[in-house]
């Protein structure tokens, strides 16, 4: 489900008053609204949020993971996503009908999950059924639509995160002999790779010239690679890692495996943003680290390990975007609409999508 599949005309603009509220103004009214309603309102922040939002959520953590807490949080009347637009869609997929999710601003997507419709995705697996018959097996990532993990859990697929992936690719290649990963052509190389497959036995497919861009023969095909990318991780290069060295070689790189595969390959560790929270967590008091990861998570982990040397591995990284359009007046006007019974950016997924759907991230936690 895109971006613009979700933005109905109920879904109205933020007033601009809301943006002339003092910060302390609107911190005591969402604290008022949260204590009115209890635990009638449950709100989840992912790790990317701003410091002025993710003080008022409930619990923090990674897309999936938070939706699974939403999930076995059965007392919540409305749970309030502070993420992203798929996120809230996986959230509204695992939890109760008579619960209601809702995104503070349905403006927060993700350029990653959007470089993979539907239509294209017909298009793409048509053609590909074609030169290699049945023997391919889709995976998305969890980064990806509600509708994307719909035809893939149609198709015998699964979803993988980042924390995951491996496990998830291990047992799609004992199912067929070759994998379309999508959206994230970055994860599925490092993960491919990790496994012990040559770069040379993978191809991107190019959603928008509708082909294959490769020089191998089908049968040498092994991983084919959906033409997408995080907007942040692919900013990291292999000469951020040259100048931080220069600048101190006893700086260790820590970078997320949504980074390219010449950047995960120069660094010290590579692994999702949970494996980065706890590796900063339980490194050395003095320990010097770059991290490649979103800003906002970057300077979180700055501020909690003051006994240790942090920075961002690129300096002139900014944070993500989309997600940063959840802010302190966003969620207070969701907060107030959901008191004036009037709520907006309420998410629902289609029945018919979640059932698919449901099927992906079912089989990615039963193998995990």
């Amino acid at each position: 489900m895109a971006l613009l599949d979700i933005i109905r005309p109920g879904n109205v603009t933020m007033p601009e008053y809301y943006k002339q509220r003092t910060e302390q103004e609107m911190s005591r009214r969402i604290g008022e609204i949260k204590r009115a309603y209890g635990t009638d309102l449950f709100i989840p922040g992912h790790h990317y949020q701003k410091d002025e939002v993710i003080r008022f959520a409930d619990t923090t953590g990674d897309s999936l993971q938070l939706a699974q807490v939403a999930a076995g949080n059965q007392k919540a009347k409305y749970i309030v996503f502070c993420g992203v637009h798929f996120m809230a869609e996986t959230t509204d997929m695992l939890t109760h009908d008579r619960q209601m999710v809702v995104l503070p601003d349905m403006r927060a997507g993700c350029s990653m999950a959007d470089m993979a419709n539907l239509t294209q995705m017909h298009r793409a697996w048509n053609s590909l059924v074609s030169q290699f018959g049945d023997n391919i097996i889709p995976l998305t990532y969890v980064n990806s639509t509600a509708d994307i993990k719909a035809f893939v859990g149609q198709h015998e697929g699964a979803t993988v995160t980042s924390s995951n992936a491996k496990k998830v690719l291990a047992w799609a290649l004992s199912k067929k002999a070759r994998v379309l990963f999508l959206p994230d052509q970055h994860l599925g190389r490092n993960t491919a790779f990790d496994l012990g497959i040559p770069l040379t036995d993978m191809a991107v497919w190019d959603p928008e010239q509708e082909a294959l861009l490769t020089q191998r023969t089908p049968d040498e095909i092994k991983i084919i690679l959906w033409k997408g990318h995080c907007s942040v991780h692919e900013k990291f290069t292999v000469q951020n890692i040259r100048d931080i060295h220069v600048r101190d070689t006893n700086f260790r790189i820590i970078v997320h495996p949504e980074c390219s595969r010449d950047v995960v390959a120069a660094s010290d560790l590579a692994g999702s943003t949970k494996y980065i929270i706890d590796t900063i967590a339980s490194s050395p008091s003095g320990s010097k680290w770059a991290i490649g990861t979103e800003m906002n998570l970057v300077n979180r982990l700055i501020r909690q390990h003051p006994d240790k040397h942090i920075v961002s591995l690129n300096p002139d990284m900014c944070p993500c975007l989309t997600m940063n359009r959840i802010d302190m007046p966003h969620l207070l006007w969701a907060l107030e609409r959901i008191e004036q019974d009037d709520p907006v950016g309420v998410i629902r997924v289609d029945p018919c999508i979640t059932r698919y759907a449901l099927l992906a991230l079912n089989r990615m936690l039963n193998i995990v």
